[in-house]
């Protein structure tokens, strides 16, 4: 057991001196597919804006970690649909997202070599987010009670990103994120208190998403000297 231990401990020590870090900001736009407004996949609403980390334990995997803040508006009458413009709800809300887990490089991202490095990328994990917590009643009014409410999601994000110079990256990506939630555009509050009010409406077997679209920028360091050694 000691002697596990110990290997277990140089094998650490070893990777970690292959390791390179990144530290940056992210920004875009934000739209829902919902209940409310548009039903297209890319169409931003409104700004998000937030920070990333990654830590690249090799040239194919990272571990990343972000914190976005977005706001988006659902409108029906932009939407393509006919029942949809006839009803003309338009739903304002923002989500404060927090998000971990791995990043895939299609191709061998090597950033301790000089030249140009560039990849497409999955991303998935688990998101934890906030969001304003709503509901239209029958006169077709959204109550504001001041209450926000938290769930988990799911992201699903495809992207690229190219090493502009020794220490810079620049990226682009869409991130979908399939939410725990149907009330993203306050259409089915679950709220026990509500329910003699019948406020639902829309598919009620169907949980929202949101989207983010934008531009990632990260700075490198703790970069590995020994290029060889990056395997």
């Amino acid at each position: 057991m000691r002697t596990f231990f110990a290997l277990l401990i140089v094998f650490s020590f070893y990777s970690m001196k292959g390791q390179t870090y990144e530290v940056g900001v992210m920004a875009g736009g934000v739209n829902n597919i919902g209940d409310v407004g548009r039903s297209n996949y890319i169409a931003p609403s409104g700004f998000g804006a937030g920070g990333i980390f990654k830590w690249n334990i090799s040239q194919r995997y990272a571990w990343r970690a972000s914190v976005l803040y977005g706001e988006f508006t659902a409108d029906d009458t932009k939407s393509n649909m006919t029942s949809r413009q006839q009803r003309a709800y338009v739903v304002d809300n923002n989500v404060l997202e927090f998000s971990a887990g791995l990043e895939f490089n299609f191709v061998e991202y090597n950033l301790h070599r000089l030249g140009p490095a560039f990849t497409p990328y999955l991303y998935t994990g688990i998101t934890y987010f906030r969001y304003d917590y709503n509901y239209i009643d029958a006169n077709m009014v959204i109550n504001y009670d001041n209450q926000r409410d938290g769930a988990f999601a799911i992201p699903m994000t495809v992207g690229f990103k190219y090493r502009l110079n020794q220490f810079f990256i620049l990226g682009a990506e869409v991130g979908a994120r399939y939410t725990f939630t149907d009330n993203l555009d306050f259409s089915y509050p679950d709220d026990p208190n509500l329910e003699p009010l019948n406020v639902e409406f829309g598919n009620i077997f169907s949980n929202d998403w949101y989207v983010f679209s934008g531009i990632t920028l990260t700075y490198t360091f703790r970069r590995n000297p020994c290029a060889d050694c990056y395997k």
